[in-house]
């Protein structure tokens, strides 16, 4: 049985697929497991081979995804635990011995859900011109694209990326970009990070190539947040099929959001940096 909904989350296609299935045994091809880390809850998802692949709709590799209580603003009492958290589940998808990222922020900066990505550039410690100089020892080199979306640019963001790997040869590419999901308590809650890459506007039926390792040749790393609804899941009016609801409070949501991914990347790929250096250096 194939799940039904569209969803980016791995959690929620596991749940859907229970729901749907009407059991609570565990799935072939699939290890899910939920636990508390720093006062979040975490759901892992492991897809491990392409039985469990098919069923959930997901490339095989690992997912986690936490739930924040509240917006994690700036200042906010989950702020600092959510990077942290964040931190960690990134430095879990890290190939070892990464000394060079590359970043890609995926989306349209034009459409307030889409610009995730865009949002979060804005806050990410940007080195790769610095390494070398003794002062900045303690740092990796990381690089950053802004790949805009086909309508705006004529390219694939697949392309534009493709490009910047044969000529920086980053160890791997981290990618920030917005999701879609099913269930309205997810939405600008979960924070989800797998290393099976994405597949841009897959979310919303505009599934783009792939970036992904059988792609680029590198592992990847996908960090995003569900910023919209199929309004269709919401109801069952055919008619919905071709809207998309996102909250009133969006605009805030993804900037909280933005500095919560941009401010965890940072602390995964600069581990010698402390929170306060590190937020000095960005803000």
């Amino acid at each position: 049985m194939v799940i039904s909904g569209r969803t980016d989350l791995a959690g929620e296609a596991h749940r859907l697929w229970q729901r749907e299935a009407d059991q609570t045994s565990s799935l072939p091809g699939v290890k899910a497991r939920e636990e508390q880390i720093k006062g979040f809850p975490l759901t892992s998802i492991e897809i491990l081979d392409e039985e469990g692949a098919q069923v959930l709709q997901k490339p095989p590799g690992r997912y986690y995804c936490f739930h924040l209580p509240a917006s994690p603003r700036r200042g906010s009492e989950c702020f600092v635990p959510a990077v942290e958290l964040l931190a960690e589940l990134i430095r879990r998808c890290l190939p070892s011995r990464a000394e060079s990222i590359l970043i890609a922020a995926l989306g349209n900066p034009d459409v307030t859900p889409d610009a995730l990505g865009s949002l979060s550039a804005g806050h990410i410690l940007i080195t790769r011109h610095l390494i070398g100089d003794p002062l900045f020892a303690r740092l990796h080199s990381t690089a950053l694209s802004r790949t805009g979306v086909l309508g705006t640019t004529g390219m694939e963001s697949a392309l534009q990326i493709r490009a910047l790997c044969q000529t920086l040869k980053p160890d791997c590419l981290i990618a920030i970009d917005a999701l879609a999901g099913v269930e309205v308590e997810e939405l600008c809650r979960s924070v989800q990070v797998c290393d099976a890459g994405i597949a841009p506007g897959s979310g919303v039926g505009n599934d783009r190539e792939a970036l992904d390792v059988s792609n680029l040749g590198i592992p990847v790393i996908a960090i995003g947040v569900p910023t919209v609804i199929d309004a269709l899941s919401l109801g069952g009016d055919a008619a919905l099929g071709s809207f998309f609801v996102t909250p009133r409070y969006i605009d805030s949501a993804v900037r909280d959001l933005a500095r919560l991914i941009a401010y965890g990347v940072n602390l995964a790929l600069h581990p010698g940096l402390s929170f306060d250096e590190m937020e000095m250096l960005v803000e």
